[in-house]
């Protein structure tokens, strides 16, 4: 008989049997006892689909275009084999989720390669490792190097030889570094060249092969770096470039391009004449945004030199070149032209709108996809048919079978990117988050249908990006929800009002009139546990509501960030206040809160983190106020504040994390103090270096019981930080950006951002989990709460592809732990 060695769950009626038992790792598994003992502990999936989630890349099987690949911004890699009806995941046990090219063979399809990490730019943009290439249409994948790349934005196979393959590598977004530019392989990735280097700031972002000749290929050079306080998105190394010997050698092309410094390119090339090729090129030199002009998503501002940004057409293989228009939204997110494969005059730029032109790329119209998610990234064009195309966008992957007049959007396909997430306390209890670019959204943990949980469950609270949505814990009827940049609003369920309620600056005795509020990007919002109706805002003011958001204060009347002038700090050489391409595109400002949180032992208690690396703490109320942040061991210097939890169970105890990534530090930053912040303990053992932390969450019951999130999934510690083990089992590889714990049901719930919402239900076990339990020879842990046996209810059960996430089992949950293997009795003779 099977011996399994976990801690299992009996639901009943529909049993369940299992056996634990735990031994110590062995050298194939090396798996301690804790990730031993917590194996079997399974998550539920429960969306939204609805909406979709930010879409890198599509690759289409030309002979059979129901079969094609969707490459995620941070969501993994998925296939559908029938038109989009259904879909499998490919990359859920990858070491990454962000995938920024995926590229098949199309004279033998099973060849697929992928590059990870998305090319997209965005402040929330995720990194890889490298290129994986798979030789059985997705089922296995094998990692090929190029480990420092961290983006990809394109990959080609060479069509008549499959051992040769070129990889753009745009590099790390957040500093310098070598690992970028063109990579060449001719041994099927074995091994690798670098055929094509500018500088440690300048990688390839796109590549554009002649269909019919392998050997001129066309690499888009740029120039960029994000860090925690801007974005410069251009410089002297980005540029066009060409090879006509299949890259041993390159030359930059110039005649009738613009002049001088460049930003992101995008390019294309006519499939049936290699000699006509479409450059979208970004070459407007712009000066950053006032202090505090401007929102978060912006493509820069500013004045600045000539614009000669637009879309550029060759005739002669790159030699010169015209501008046709002054079409180029937004680059450095988009930057995508293609160009019909049987039309050469019917060209696609992708941007916040699908825009089409049909006279070469002269007069564009913007109507190309009115009727589905904007800001598209992906888009293919059958070769055979034209009007069937394909489009990736922030919000999933459509279809269109008459040449952009109607789309259908693939519905089914759980990628939310969740910021933030909440819950209420109705009975099934709901869960609320807000997703990048896609609104902020409430659903049930449980329906009673027979179908699950389902589009229609789901209620959206605000528009725009949504970050924080907490509903008050004493009337779930109400509910807070946050958009970018502060703006939020408080919605009643009952009345279907929304009041929109963001603090603004008012009149001041000293005459100033020059004062706003910073917001962050995703700015900090939080109710008192103590009092429901006083709500918190994090500007560079933490900001109060003693009335549910109708009138606002400065807590204490204190800048809490470092007011650093981002106009003095330097990106790639160039000041903050010098022109730049794309200038500071998804910052609108720096030097305000991105963490909060009061105590819930002590009413306040409140610390607060910023996105320049402040600590602030204050023990009376708010009304002073004191920076620990010199006071935290290895920290470095400016270190954006993911999260500040103050322990439910000592009143001095608070936990940080840290997210150093923005500096271009991947490493795990996690720390306790047992003094209110006055000295730190950091506790990162066995936390993965090069993915950085989101969250850190402390159980309500169980002191000893802690949960990290962070780029690549969930871990525990059940000694208070002392150890983390990965609690991983059917979770996918994916960002998590928030966990909680309900205080009734016991459920962990974890926001993902690029997989939606799971539920691991009654995490009880992992409340008794210690040494000295597991050398118990068994042990039942107590339910969370007494069992409900929900009454279901049928609907319309013919919804075809709609997507729908499981209930949980119907049944009492009974968790038990054995120390020792067990193998079931035998029946005796005669069947009994």
């Amino acid at each position: 008989m099977k011996i399994c060695r976990h801690l299992f769950r009996l639901t009943a009626p529909a049993a369940l049997f299992a056996a634990a038992a735990l031994t110590a790792p062995t050298a194939a598994t090396a798996q301690t006892p804790l990730e031993t003992a917590i194996s079997h502990l399974q998550y539920r999936e429960l969306g939204p689909a609805l909406m979709g989630g930010r879409i890198a890349d599509l690759a289409v099987v030309e002979a059979k275009p129901q079969i094609f690949y969707i490459g995620t911004g941070t969501g993994g890699v998925w296939k559908t084999e029938n038109h989009g009806t259904s879909w499998t995941p490919l990359f859920d046990d990858q070491p990454t989720s962000s995938i920024g090219d995926v590229t098949l063979d199309q004279s033998n399809p099973n060849l697929v390669w992928v590059g990870t990490g998305e090319p997209q730019n965005r402040q929330s943009s995720g990194w890889g490792n490298g290129v994986y290439r798979s030789t059985d249409a997705g089922n296995t994948w094998r990692h090929m190097g190029l480990e420092g790349t961290k983006h990809i934005g394109r990959i080609l196979i060479h069509p008549r030889n499959p051992d040769v393959v070129y990889v753009a590598a745009v590099g790390d977004l957040w500093g310098p570094n070598e690992e970028r530019g063109v990579f060449r392989t001719t041994d099927g990735g074995e091994t690798w060249e670098k055929v094509h280097y500018i500088d440690e700031h300048t990688g390839a972002i796109d590549l554009a092969m002649d269909p019919g000749d392998p050997n001129t290929i066309f690499a888009a050079m740029y120039q960029r770096q994000r860090t925690g306080w801007g974005f410069n998105g251009g410089g002297p190394g980005s540029g066009l470039h060409r090879t006509l010997d299949g890259g041993d050698t390159w030359t930059e092309l110039t005649e009738g391009l613009p002049d001088g410094d460049k930003g992101r390119i995008g390019v294309d090339i006519f499939r049936q004449d290699g000699n006509v090729v479409y450059a979208l090129i970004e070459a407007n030199a712009r000066t950053p945004r006032r202090p505090g002009a401007g929102g978060g998503g912006g493509g820069g501002g500013g004045g600045g030199g000539q614009n000669q940004s637009g879309l550029y057409r060759s005739e002669d293989r790159g030699e010169t070149w015209e501008r046709m228009s002054n079409t180029n939204p937004r680059p450095m997110y988009y930057s995508q032209v293609r160009i019909d494969p049987s039309n050469v005059d019917r060209i696609y730029v992708l941007g916040t709108q699908l825009m089409v032109s049909d006279d070469g790329g002269r007069n564009f119209r913007r109507d190309g996809a009115t009727q589905i998610h904007v800001d598209h990234h992906a888009l293919w064009i059958d070769p055979n048919d034209p009007d069937h195309l394909i489009l990736g966008s922030d919000g999933g992957v459509s279809a269109s079978w008459d040449g952009t007049g109607h789309w259908r959007m693939f519905d089914n396909l759980a990628l939310g990117q969740f910021y933030a997430i909440g819950y209420d306390m109705r009975d099934p209890y709901f869960v609320c988050g807000g997703l990048q670019d896609n609104d902020a959204w409430c659903g049930p943990s449980n329906t009673r249908s027979f179908h699950g949980i389902r589009h229609q469950d789901w209620y959206e609270t605000v528009y725009g990006d949504g970050f924080f949505t907490i509903v008050d814990p004493t009337d779930s009827s109400i509910v807070y929800s946050e958009s970018q940049g502060g703006n939020m609003n408080r919605y009643d369920l009952v009345t279907g009002e929304k009041i929109p309620m963001r603090p603004i600056t008012g009149p001041r005795e000293n005459g100033d009139t020059t004062k706003t509020y910073r917001f962050n990007w995703n700015s900090a919002l939080q109710l008192s546990p103590h009092d429901p109706s006083t709500v918190y805002l994090g500007a560079n003011y933490l900001m109060r509501s003693r009335d549910r958001g109708m009138s606002w204060e400065e807590v204490g009347g204190v800048d809490l960030s470092r007011q650093i002038d981002r106009t003095e700090l330097e990106i790639m050489g160039v000041l903050g206040s010098e022109p730049q391409m794309s200038a500071n595109d998804g910052i609108s400002n720096y030097g305000n809160i991105t963490a909060f949180a009061e105590s819930p032992v002590t009413p306040g208690l409140l610390y607060v983190g910023t996105d320049d690396g402040n600590v602030q703490v204050s023990r009376d109320d708010g009304a002073t106020w004191t920076n620990v942040a010199n006071r935290i061991p290895g920290l470095p210097e400016r270190t954006y504040v993911s999260r500040v939890e103050p322990s439910a169970h000592e009143a001095g105890r608070v936990y940080a994390s840290f997210d150093g990534h923005r500096n271009g530090d991947y490493a795990a930053y996690v720390y306790v103090s047992e003094d209110y912040g006055q000295n730190w303990t950091q506790i990162t053992e066995g936390l993965p270096d090069g993915w950085s932390v989101n969250v850190i969450t402390e159980h309500h019951r169980a002191p000893n019981l802690l949960f990290v999130g962070n780029e690549v999934g969930v871990f525990v510690s059940v000694d208070r930080g002392a150890l983390w083990v990965q609690l991983k089992n059917n979770l996918p590889t994916v960002p998590v950006d928030d966990i909680l714990v309900h205080p009734r049901d016991n459920d962990l719930l974890v926001g993902t951002h690029g997989r939606s919402f799971w539920i691991l239900a009654d995490v009880s076990p992992l409340e008794h989990l210690s040494e000295e339990m597991l050398a118990e020879a068994g042990r039942v842990f107590p339910s969370a709460r007494a069992s409900i046996m929900w009454a279901e209810r049928g609907d319309w059960p013919f919804q075809g592809a709609t997507y729908s996430a499981p209930n949980p089992p119907r049944g009492a949950r009974i968790r038990y732990y054995l120390r020792d293997a067990w193998e079931a009795p035998m029946a005796e003779d005669g069947g009994r």
